[in-house]
């Protein structure tokens, strides 16, 4: 059985002490409100780390990242590490956004290594996937997708301790949005890819990230084979991101 459904506010390079502080606590305190949440994180830039969890601490609310190094530690100035950030209380670490693909050079063996790093600190790894518009245009969306499902994800990885979100990379933050059909069939590619040689193919968890907000949240989030969703502009807005939260189907 999959576990329930995952919304994940990935706030990026935005966000004060002073505005951090006050959506974590709104979004905290709105919690108490409702029943049977999905689960919910938030992923705040790693200056801001700690404040955020000790605002949501005692919430249901669980704490991410949006990086991390491979290595536990070492002369890699500006790197964080999984440990350190699990130290701190992150459960969730965000890898191979297609940001950090982008512009950082990241390869699928990088993420991939990145993700084992999440594992062996005992952190769960959002790895995330996606065709750009060229690459859609081209018809090589799905081709895509297999090859980095297939070469990002960690030895031993499972549907309990990993999660894919599928961002088409077009639509990330441009208010686009694939078809409901074409985000059925790309999460049907990310699950069937990830199920070759694994029996729990059902159950590993995949959200969808690209423009997702509180007017398309229902319908993305009702569609088979997604699992919740990985959120941007939209986590910066309380009353927008708990929207979305509320638009999650219960299980």
């Amino acid at each position: 059985m999959a576990a329930r459904a995952l919304i994940a506010g990935n706030w990026k390079m935005n966000g004060t002490q002073a505005t951090a502080k006050a959506l974590a606590a709104d979004l905290a305190a709105r919690c108490n409100t409702v029943p049977m949440l999905p689960r919910i994180a938030l992923c705040p830039p790693a200056a801001l780390l700690g404040l955020v969890a000790s605002t949501i601490s005692g919430s249901p609310i669980a704490l991410g990242a949006q990086d991390c190094h491979a290595q536990q530690k070492g002369a890699h100035t500006g790197d964080t590490s999984a440990w350190l950030l699990k130290d701190i209380g992150c459960s969730f670490v965000i890898v191979g956004h297609s940001e950090r693909r982008a512009d950082h050079g990241e390869t699928d063996i990088l993420v991939k290594s990145k993700a084992q790093a999440a594992l062996d600190a005992g952190l769960m790894p959002i790895i995330c996937v996606g065709e750009t518009e060229a690459e859609r245009d081209a018809g090589k969306a799905a081709d895509v997708v297999r090859r980095q499902v297939a070469g990002s994800l960690p030895a031993g990885a499972t549907a309990a301790n990993v999660v894919i979100a599928y961002e088409p990379v077009w639509a990330i933050g441009t208010g686009r949005t694939p078809t409901p059909e074409d985000v059925r069939a790309m999460h049907a590619v990310a699950r069937e890819t990830y199920a070759v040689g694994r029996s729990d193919g059902a159950d590993v968890a995949i959200l969808y990230g690209g423009s997702v907000k509180g007017s398309n949240a229902k319908v993305l989030l009702a569609l088979p084979g997604v699992d919740g969703a990985l959120v941007g502009g939209a986590s910066l807005d309380a009353a927008d991101f708990w929207t979305i939260i509320d638009a999650t189907p219960r299980r």
